[in-house]
């Protein structure tokens, strides 16, 4: 139906600017029907098909997507019709992309998202709620707060804990290492006040060569010189175990330093590794430290009542990362910090409260303007702001995704997710570990990573290559099995040497599909050149 406001004449679709008539539901109607349609269209027409789109590499998709302009065109200055626009994305977008859904994709930890997260994402953006100050996202409040309660009772916190939902993993680990500086060093150095400037020097931080890159830059952004971050090394299956640790901390307490803080990986993004925790725990709580858990892949392991041991020891942690853009099935994004003690969030980020970020209802009677800060400080007593528990002003509602995903397949549901992500997971270790042209490291992996390589001739013909010709094949390999669109797989370094990586946060896999991808790789390797 034709819309009657006038000021949206101008654009040929006017019924999708003013829209607040009934009347022109039924155009709204066809949008959404377009637009699923697009999307179901990019479902069976290229991710199930391709697990990388093409073309696939970067000069190519660049001169591909730009054409003759060479980079971006300027913006611009007439409408386009929302079928052009879905038609656009048809033809320039929908063909090109890394593909989650595509059943060997087992790339970064990207998971195709469970369908109930996706309409959860879209009832999220339409309702439009910002869960910064209470009124502007009233209930969107009460569901990021369920979701977190579910969240702390998985890592295993008590009653006392809380968190706040964030954009992913670096984030959290930015307010972990937050928490560490202006509560932690703060505390064993006798301070009023937050450690800022010379105060930070002379501090360590001990974590593994397994750490995420994320650890060392939140110090570096929180003002701590480069040396704060110790690096130890792991393992023959990657993990940190305590005992470099205590040596290292004697060694630095010896020295004069101050040491305040381990940073525990379970489930790292390389290997899947997960450190000794409950070592490391002990280590902590013996020598006073901040425990900070990065789980950021690795808490849904909890999910699994089989598997939950995995990671056993995450609820000793002070703090603890969880991303459920990862193994939790969920679409971008939405990570997550919960803490032992939750009353710490506020402490350390609730000191500046603007003006416009009043709670409650203004007081009346104010003297003069030297009361502005007390008016901002004005809240609903018990009221819950999250924009105090964190660094973020405006944050989106990305509670609801998860809160529909949860109760949509349970607690029990989504472990049978992770736990056949794992048997898939030992299934490619098998398959290395019974075969003479594939070796895995570690051989039996703690998740559902594994890092392996294919050995051209079989293991006897591989020792005779050099190192860099061995490394140069898994790269090699692995351009092929993307160009093919077959499969796809990173590669990472370990121990100085290049390995194929497979991370399997994939609802779509089956264990076929791990033989087929080793079929196609084998294939792909005697076609090289």
């Amino acid at each position: 139906m034709a819309n009657d406001d006038d000021r949206f004449a101008w654009h040929p679709e006017p019924d999708l600017l003013g829209f607040g008539d009934p009347s022109v539901r039924p155009t709204l109607e066809r949008l959404g029907a377009d637009a699923w349609a697009t999307a179901l269209d990019y479902l069976y027409d290229h991710a199930f098909d391709r697990a990388m789109g093409v073309p696939a590499g970067y000069e190519e998709l660049r001169e591909t997507f730009f054409g003759a302009a060479d980079g971006p065109a300027s913006a611009p200055t007439e409408p386009t019709t929302s079928t052009d626009l879905l038609a656009e994305f048809r033809e320039r977008i929908a063909p090109h992309n890394l593909s989650a859904y595509h059943p060997r994709s087992l790339s970064y930890f990207t998971p195709p998202p469970l369908l109930m997260s996706v309409v959860g994402e879209i009832l999220a953006q339409v309702t439009q709620q910002g869960v910064d100050v209470w009124h502007a996202g009233p209930v969107a409040t009460f569901v990021e707060e369920e979701v977190l309660r579910w969240l702390c009772d998985l890592v295993g916190f008590g009653p006392g804990s809380f968190g706040l939902l964030t954009s992913g993993g670096v984030m959290a680990n930015f307010l972990a290492m937050a928490l560490a500086r202006d509560v932690h060093l703060a505390r064993l150095r006798g301070a009023t006040t937050p450690p800022r400037g010379a105060d930070l020097e002379g501090v360590r931080v001990y974590t593994s060569d397994q750490t995420h890159f994320s650890i060392g830059r939140a110090l570096d952004e929180l003002g701590f010189p480069p040396e704060t971050l110790i690096v130890l090394p792991t393992d023959d299956r990657f993990r940190l175990h305590a005992e470099p640790v205590a040596e290292t901390i004697a060694a630095d307490r010896a020295a004069g330093l101050t040491p305040i803080a381990i940073s525990a990986v379970a489930g790292s993004t390389n290997t899947g590794s997960v450190d000794r925790l409950e070592e490391l725990a002990d280590l902590a709580a013996r020598e006073d430290l901040w425990f900070h858990v990065d789980a950021a892949y690795g808490a849904a392991a909890r999910l699994s009542t089989r598997d939950a041991d995995r990671v056993a020891g995450l609820e000793r942690a002070d703090s603890v990362t969880v991303d459920p853009h990862k193994w939790f099935y969920q679409a971008y994004d939405i990570g997550g910090l919960v803490v032992r003690d939750g009353s710490l969030l506020e402490r350390t980020f609730g000191s500046r409260r603007p003006e416009y970020y009043r709670g409650g209802e203004a007081p009346t009677g104010r003297a003069s303007d030297a009361d502005a800060d007390a008016d901002a400080d004005h809240d609903t007593p018990g009221q819950l702001n999250f924009y105090k528990l964190g660094f973020e002003g405006t944050r989106r509602w990305r509670a609801l995704k998860l809160w529909m995903s949860w109760k949509h397949v349970g607690t029990d549901g989504f472990g049978r997710l992770v736990a056949g992500n794992i048997d898939q997971a030992a299934l490619l270790a098998r398959r290395c570990a019974e075969s003479d042209d594939l070796e895995a490291l570690p051989a039996e992996p703690e998740l559902s990573v594994v890092c392996f390589r294919h050995l051209p001739g079989g293991r006897a013909a591989a020792e005779r290559l050099t190192a860099a010709d061995l490394d140069d094949h898994q790269d090699r390999l692995q351009a092929a099995l993307e160009a093919s669109g077959d499969g796809w797989l990173s590669t990472t370094r370990l121990r100085g040497a290049t390995w194929l990586r497979a991370g399997i946060v994939n609802t779509q896999t089956t264990e076929a599909d791990i033989d087929a991808l080793l079929a196609t790789l084998r294939r792909l390797a005697t076609e090289l050149p």
